[in-house]
């Protein structure tokens, strides 16, 4: 699906951007500091095209006596076919509808689509459907008439959503022909909010439906999976079962007691709705399978959707039942004469070959630090300290940095939903900074606390305990590996630690990527002391996969982050 996925950055200086021009010789010692340029070159992008679903002869996928009362909540084109939408890893949105393949939504703030929600059509306006977007900072905004040759209009709902790890639409709660929603906290309370047809204001007061909701990593809404006018929801657990929770009608409790379905489902890392209550799951090979509803909540058995790896680089789908995630995106090595070579996420468990980041050699025994993205572009950031001074992609940040010997930037660790930076002096005293959401400002330093010199590796990069939280990863000189869950406040921003395990020490190099293969959950790579990279996938809560080996070579950077 990807070609040509330049992650290049022009040699530059900070002084060369404020002149408008790049400097391609190495900077004297009076110059500013070495820093990446803001602009990157996007990977190539091509999506897969809409196939006719098994069953669907010429009507919508899973057709049953659910077809009556179930709202089209994601159809683009008035086709009477539910149309996937979905971001790819170069952070654009695309539709599988032929020669309709991409199209602008949430470009305002030049975001990115963090969680795309299709609700149908709530307005009347036309047939097409309206669609909630969540941005990294937590705004929710819905865009009007969606269709894939215009621009929409859109109504900014308001922001305070990234106290969610999980919003989605089950389909129409209550009965008034409109989707409603589903939210779940950090915490694994779940609240419903009806719809109202009010496009400025299109969702009610929260209705609480109940704690527990944390045990699943994956919630999807199918619409009336069983023919009787309500809406109902799948839900996953870490052991891969699949639950079925049939929709009641009752807004104090819209779902009924629990059903086991089926176990191995987590063999997908995303699960998504197909219509009319079938399913769509996706492997980390890239491939779809489609499941097609009986009728009273159990499924059939799977048909291919495709080809094998047809739905490779796609990051995340609109209703997805996993956490979505944004803000880091791959590993950065710097070999031996200063160049940086950038691995990119390919969504499969693994990593894109490399492209050449900086080639000057600016970055031959400069310190630097590969962050989560500071800003909203989603793009990972390179933070740069040189004299004590620290810029971050460019933008100078302030002096007086030189009394650190680690900065690392795990995403957002206050709960604000914009992404934060942490500082380890030379005395083991950890600091907390909080970022202003445009990577050029950061907050007065927080102390988080003393003892962080027994660590010689500090990373991280998203949520390791299925929370949805920012957490932290942490490596003794004993190589004991050590999981401090986030809590979402900046003044006491972890958990007691976990410990993780022993033998880390055999890596010569730990990175923390971001999401390898696009389930939600951040994964762990490792360079041997021979040059040999593994990685490690998040699976449940505060535990890895078995390593895998991604290559050999990777002992010619003296960094990998």
């Amino acid at each position: 699906m990807f070609s040509g996925r330049g992650r290049r950055v022009a040699a530059c200086t900070a002084l060369a951007l404020s002149a408008g021009m790049l400097l391609s010789t190495p900077a004297s010692a009076a110059e500013p500091a070495p820093s990446s340029s803001a602009e990157k070159q996007a990977p190539s992008f091509t999506p897969p095209k809409q196939l006719p679903r098994p069953g669907q002869d010429g009507a919508r996928a899973g057709a049953t006596a659910a077809e009556a009362v179930s709202p089209l909540l994601s159809d683009l084109n008035g086709d009477g076919i539910e149309d996937l939408i979905f971001r790819a890893i170069d952070g654009q949105l695309y539709t599988d509808i032929p020669g309709e393949e991409t199209f602008e939504l949430h470009r305002y703030q030049a975001g990115v689509a963090k969680e795309i929600v299709p609700i149908g059509d709530q307005g009347g306006y036309t047939t097409e459907p309206e669609v909630l977007v969540t941005s990294e900072d937590g705004t929710l905004t819905l865009y009007q008439d969606v269709d894939p040759s215009g621009t929409p209009y859109e109504y900014r709902v308001g922001g305070g959503w990234q106290v969610y790890n999980k919003i989605t639409s089950p389909g129409d709660v209550n009965g008034d022909g409109r989707a409603d929603v589903v939210a779940r906290t950090h915490d694994g309370q779940l609240y419903l909010y009806l719809a109202t047809g009010d496009l400025a204001k299109p969702l009610g007061g929260r209705i609480a439906v109940g704690p527990g909701w944390g045990v699943y990593d994956q919630i999807v809404g199918v619409g009336d999976g069983n023919g009787d006018g309500r809406a109902d929801l799948y839900a996953r657990d870490y052991t891969g079962t699949l639950w079925w929770y049939a929709g009641t009608g009752v807004n104090a409790k819209p779902f009924g007691t629990r059903k086991a379905i089926g176990t191995g489902w987590n063999t997908y890392n995303q699960i998504l709705p197909g219509g009319d209550g079938s399913l769509f799951g996706r492997d980390n090979s890239g491939t779809m399978y489609l499941y097609l509803p009986n009728g009273d909540g159990t499924l059939s058995g799977r048909q291919m959707y495709g080809g094998l790896g047809d739905f490779e680089g796609i990051a995340h789908f609109a209703g997805a039942g996993s956490n979505p995630y944004t803000g880091k995106e791959g590993a950065i090595g710097r070999d031996s004469q200063g160049t940086l070579w950038w691995y990119t996420n390919n969504t499969k468990g693994g990593l894109y070959p490399r492209d050449m980041l900086f080639d000057t050699g600016w970055f031959q025994g400069v310190t630097y630090a590969h962050l989560s993205s500071m800003n909203p572009d989603a793009s990972s950031d390179v933070a740069v300290v040189d004299g004590g001074e620290l810029w971050i992609e460019g933008n100078p940040i302030g002096t007086g940095w030189g009394i650190y010997n680690t900065l690392v930037g795990p995403g957002d660790l206050s709960g604000d939903g914009k992404a934060d930076l942490l500082a380890r002096d030379k005395s083991g005293v950890l600091y907390l900074y909080k970022g202003d959401g445009t990577g050029e400002k950061l907050a007065t330093r927080i102390r988080v606390g003393s003892g962080w010199g027994a660590y010689n590796k500090i990373l991280g990069a998203g949520d390791y305990t299925g929370d949805g939280r920012t957490d932290l990863l942490a490596r003794t000189t004993g190589g004991d590996l050590y999981l401090y869950p986030g809590t979402g406040n900046a003044t006491t921003p972890f958990k007691t630690r976990i410990h993780i395990g022993g033998g880390w020490n055999t890596y010569k190099h730990l990175a923390a990527p971001g999401d390898l293969n696009s389930d939600g959950k951040a994964d762990l790579l490792g360079v041997a002391t021979n040059g040999d990279l593994y990685r490690y996938l998040g699976t449940s809560p505060n535990k890895f996969s078995a390593r895998a080996k991604l290559g050999p070579g990777y002992q010619i950077y003296n960094t990998f982050s």
